[in-house]
């Protein structure tokens, strides 16, 4: 039998009425798609792409116009209560009553959601987000990064299957963006449906099995992540030549070739109609001496740019 999916959304349009001298708006278009349980899935696309209207309507914030949305299997119209109990949302801003400590912020959001005393695990989500020092120091002295995990924590207070993370890593410094990676591994392992957004695209690519892929409000892509980076079809040959490049060498096979230094030039090519081998020999056959090479294969956000410049055309 197959596994339901973690959140199931159908035909959702959000329609933003006009205000003052604004139009109206098309925030989301028909969009349609599965988490699957289980999985770290990435919801990418440019600033006003629609994500973080999406995440509202999940979080009963947004109410949606049209289409349908269910968490864990629960109709967030339908079934409002069990919704909201099985997602945890963790918001781009970070908001703390200054003088609430963070073991006081978890018991008081756990205590909004319901759950017993004796069934609070404030001390134990305080370890698992390695906050167990600061349980009793006010939130307003903790640095950004530890307010960042205090969000998390204060978002698995109700223990929900689904947690969304939007843009968990903005303004922190990499050794900090590395501890919450890992943080967010954890918690996936754990059994936990993560939903990531990120403008960070190296980080969709290491963390996410899947990623949906939203610009003006539409679904454009949805792939396993290898799936999608494997659709990238240029790859980049460098060579460091024996002397100074006095003409650039031109083929058809080439996208683009560009000198990015005296002695040093970057092709670009299709790797569905040529290879790298290939290149190197058109190269040397007219003229040029090659001493080092190096490659770069296509990432993620190859891709991502192709796919929004053409949804964008």
């Amino acid at each position: 039998m197959e596994t339901p999916a973690a959140i199931s959304i159908r035909n959702l349009v959000k329609r933003y009425a006009p205000a003052g001298n604004a139009p109206a708006k098309l925030a989301l278009n028909d969009v349609s798609f599965d988490v699957p349980q289980g999985q770290i899935f990435g919801l990418l696309g440019p600033n006003g792409a629609g994500k973080s209207t999406l995440i509202n309507i999940l979080a009963g914030l947004v109410m949606k116009s049209s289409g349908t949305a269910e968490i864990w299997g629960f109709d967030i119209d339908k079934d409002v209560r069990n919704a909201k109990r099985s997602i945890g949302i963790v918001p781009q801003e970070v908001v703390f009553d200054p003088f609430f400590t963070p073991f006081e912020v978890l018991e008081n959001q756990a205590g909004l959601y319901g759950v017993p005393k004796a069934a609070r695990r404030s001390l134990e989500l305080l370890g698992q987000v390695h906050l167990a020092d600061k349980a009793n120091a006010y939130a307003r002295t903790l640095s950004g990064g530890m307010k960042r995990r205090l969000l998390i924590a204060k978002a698995l207070v109700h223990t929900p299957p689904v947690i969304v993370l939007d843009e968990p890593t903005a303004g922190v410094d990499v050794e900090l963006r590395r501890q919450l990676w890992e943080l967010v591994s954890e918690l996936n392992a754990g059994g936990v449906t993560v939903v990531l957004t990120t403008h960070y695209l190296e980080e969709a690519e290491q963390l996410c099995d899947q990623i949906a892929i939203i610009n003006h409000g539409q679904l454009i892509a949805n792939k396993p992540t290898r799936e999608l980076v494997g659709m990238a079809r240029e790859k980049v040959v460098v060579l460091s030549l024996d002397g100074e490049v006095a003409r650039l060498p031109s083929h058809a096979a080439f996208l683009k070739c560009e000198k990015t230094g005296e002695r040093t030039i970057e092709i670009t090519y299709d790797k569905d109609r040529t290879n790298a081998g290939e290149v190197l020999a058109l190269v040397q056959g007219q003229g040029l001496g090659i001493i080092d090479v190096t490659t770069r294969e296509a990432d993620l956000e190859d891709v991502f740019v192709h796919l929004t410049s053409q949804a964008a055309a």
